[in-house]
């Protein structure tokens, strides 16, 4: 529960930024060019879905459907951990945690400078991260495997933070070379955490209905809201 409340903001910051589509990369001469298109498609792009593995130092994988639309519509089902659901709507975030039928509830009013996730998934807050980090090629702006060994090829961007405002001290990005859809993104906290997302499957404006983001938990299960305040 205490890792849950230090990283859960983290992983729907990371996730605004995984919500777009990039341009060719074949036409991209810096990383800071690179970055640009990704935030300048990224408006074009209004819903989204795709599953997820979300990978944290020293837990089990978690593994999941995510969807999005458009303004600031996020949403994750887990069938690891069984049956968790994340929900946010641009300004509350719901986790059902049925192991502890417990629902976690924040407005993220409440947290106006550090809880800026519905901001990010736009293209203005693509532009807030380019002010914030300093962008760079990782090794070069020539594709490589994904993985050692692996037959699928991607670009790779580092991102390091101006300030130590930032919560991510850096954060890895890897865009597929054949779809240029972002594929893994990696995460390194301050604590030296890192968390890995990793996409598959990634269907974008195929039609998502807004019944689809609402949530109604059990009755039985406990509300606890403003819980990263306590």
């Amino acid at each position: 529960m205490k890792y849950l409340k230090a990283s859960l903001f983290a992983w729907v910051l990371l996730l605004a930024l995984l919500l777009g589509q990039t341009a060719g990369a074949q036409t991209i001469v810096t990383a800071e060019q690179f970055f640009q298109k990704v935030a300048e498609r990224y408006g074009a792009v209004k819903e989204y879905e795709a599953s997820i593995r979300i990978i944290s130092s020293g837990t089990q994988p978690m593994d999941g459907v995510l969807i999005f639309k458009a303004p600031a519509l996020l949403r994750i089902d887990f069938s690891q951990p069984a049956d968790q659901v994340i929900v946010f709507d641009g300004k509350t975030l719901i986790v059902y945690l049925p192991q502890y039928r417990a629902i976690l509830q924040q407005d993220t009013e409440l947290q106006a400078g550090s809880l800026g996730a519905a901001a990010l998934a736009s293209k203005e807050g693509l532009s807030l991260l380019k002010r914030n980090y300093i962008i760079a090629w990782e090794r070069s702006p020539a594709p490589e495997p994904l993985d050692p060994g692996s037959d699928e090829m991607v670009y790779r961007l580092m991102l390091t933070r101006k300030n130590v405002a930032e919560g991510y001290k850096n954060i890895r990005l890897s865009v597929g070379e054949k779809d240029s859809l972002i594929r893994r993104l990696e995460g390194w906290t301050t604590a030296n955490e890192k968390i890995t997302f990793d996409f598959r499957d990634i269907r974008i404006n195929q039609g998502i209905s807004e019944a689809r983001f609402k949530f109604d938990p059990p009755a039985s299960a406990n509300l606890y809201s403003n819980f990263l305040f306590q």
